[in-house]
């Protein structure tokens, strides 16, 4: 191919990418914040700063926290143990972990209703016992921990697989114990890994509908989320406060995406 060639295709695919980054996330993001400010910024700060909005943002950063938390624990055990180990049934246990992946959110929730709720054989279990998952605060941490369960381990896996145990083995032969075989030997290893598998599950936990719409109820100040609580701004016609209330998850999606950006540099540096 000629250089002249080379430069018009370059350009071309420059220019088509360019064209589909303004229609499907410039201009989008451009309407949100537009229709939020859309009556001016009182009627903005009454929407973002309204009772049930920020019921909403406290109820979606503690079930991402919770969802965060217990996927790492299980993602870096579940890593080590695919990573390091030859074990029977390892196949068929990789493949679990991707299954929230292949599986509607939807569905996930009505197997969750239909585990916890009243025709459950667990609910008199449940009630005696004063928990409940369905149409409460459980329901909504169990639905976002179940959608986000494959994204920090499956970002640890490849790398684990491919450092080999030669150093652990030999950390071993040291006298080291298993703790410090992790903190010191493997971790240094996969650490940008790991913090990339955080942030990819923080965003997909805050923006998760599907499964918590499902096991929600949709209380107004009890169990929506901000997704949820979207929904039903958008479904009141309430155009203005719904565009309001959806910038703060594109403001904490862009936060999101600086800090990937930032760890994808440092990743790339430190190598």
């Amino acid at each position: 191919m000629h250089k002249n060639q080379s430069k018009t295709v370059k350009y071309i695919l420059i220019g088509i990418c360019a064209v589909f980054a303004f229609l499907f996330l410039l201009l989008p993001l451009y309407i949100v914040f537009a229709e939020a400010l859309r009556d001016g910024i009182e009627k903005y700060r009454d929407a973002v700063t309204d009772e049930y909005t920020i019921k909403a943002v406290l109820l979606t950063v503690e079930a991402t926290a919770c969802a965060v938390v217990i996927n790492t624990i299980f993602g870096i055990f579940a890593a080590w143990a695919v990573g390091k180990f030859n074990f029977k049934g390892k196949k068929v246990f990789t493949t679990l972990i991707d299954l929230p992946v292949t599986i509607s959110p939807i569905i996930a929730g009505l197997i969750f209703v239909l585990i916890f709720g009243r025709q459950s054989v667990l609910y008199p279990f449940l009630q005696n016992m004063g928990i409940k998952v369905v149409f409460a605060v459980p329901g909504i941490i169990l639905a976002t921990v179940f959608v986000t369960f494959p994204f920090i381990s499956r970002e640890l896996i490849p790398v684990l697989e491919a450092q080999g145990t030669d150093e652990e083995e030999a950390a071993a032969l040291m006298g080291a114990g298993g703790f410090t075989i992790f903190t010191k030997v493997t971790f240094p290893h996969i650490k940008w890994a790991f913090l990339y598998g955080l942030v990819l599950c923080t965003a997909r936990a805050m923006g998760e509908f599907g499964a918590v719409s499902v096991l929600s109820g949709h209380l107004r100040g009890k169990t929506n989320t901000l997704p949820l609580h979207i929904e039903i701004l958008f479904n009141e016609f309430q155009y203005v406060p719904a565009f309001a209330v959806s910038s703060i998850l594109v403001i904490m999606a862009v936060i999101i995406l600086i800090a990937r950006s930032v760890i994808e540099y440092k990743g790339k540096k430190e190598c």
